[in-house]
């Protein structure tokens, strides 16, 4: 897998071509078709001194290690992060709260993934432009939907760091019978490594063990994603 590499400029949301900006795309595609960050990013409305919205909201999904992680995080915490404030922090818990209630409502509702497009779009831009690998995984129901996102690794994703036991703790924990692993190159090249390749063979040899069903491995770009199980890469 790859080592570090700087966060390219991010240009402000209106120096974006008008069917890349979140609410231009939300109004076109959908909800559905936006990623946790551009979603975030509407909420947020603004970004601050050098980073947009975007980048901003990608930033902080890093930071918290996702969705999970900014709705258990405390009001005080979000206040201090630059680029918050009281207003945007109120913004934010006040919808996460709103998705909280809602999952209890109707858990159904929850994200279908159906090919390696659907679970692309679940973590495509936030993770594009992170400056270390992170590796994740996306722990799935019966039915394939979405039942949490969970970061597993941070920094150097290698055979030498990756212990099989993490990618597959949560979903035993949870009695998920499958998932997905994806991973970050920071060049923004998704191009598969002989290494990348390898940590997916032992991945999907434990799941085997485990009667955990690893349904893919994706690799993250900036702006594009390569699945390993499309390529017939550490998958038998």
């Amino acid at each position: 897998m790859e080592g570090n590499a700087a966060v390219d400029y991010h240009p402000t949301i209106k120096e974006l071509p008008t069917g890349d900006r979140p609410r231009e795309r939300l109004q076109n595609s959908g909800p559905g078709a936006l990623s946790n960050a551009e979603l975030l990013a509407i909420i947020l409305r603004t970004g601050t001194g050098g980073q947009n919205v975007v980048a901003l909201a990608t930033s902080l999904l890093a930071r918290f290690h996702g969705l999970s992680g900014l709705a258990k995080a405390s009001f005080p915490e979000l206040c201090r992060e630059k680029g918050l404030g009281f207003a945007k922090a109120c913004q934010l818990k006040a919808a996460l709260e709103l998705g909280r209630r809602l999952l209890i409502e109707s858990p159904d509702d929850r994200p279908q993934v159906r090919s390696p497009q659907d679970a692309a779009n679940l973590i495509l831009l936030e993770m594009a432009f992170l400056e270390q690998e992170h590796l994740r995984v996306i722990l799935l129901d019966t039915k394939n939907y979405v039942q949490s996102i969970q970061t597993v690794y941070q920094g150097n994703v290698n055979t030498a760091l990756v212990r099989v036991a993490e990618v597959f703790r949560e979903a035993v924990r949870t009695n998920s019978p499958s998932l997905i692993v994806a991973h970050n190159h920071p060049s923004g090249d998704p191009t598969p490594s002989a290494e990348d390749v390898h940590v997916t063979e032992q991945i999907v040899a434990a799941g085997k063990l485990l009667d955990i069903d690893v349904l893919d491995h994706l690799i993250i770009g900036r702006q594009r994603y390569v699945s390993l199980k499309e390529r017939g890469l550490g998958f038998k």
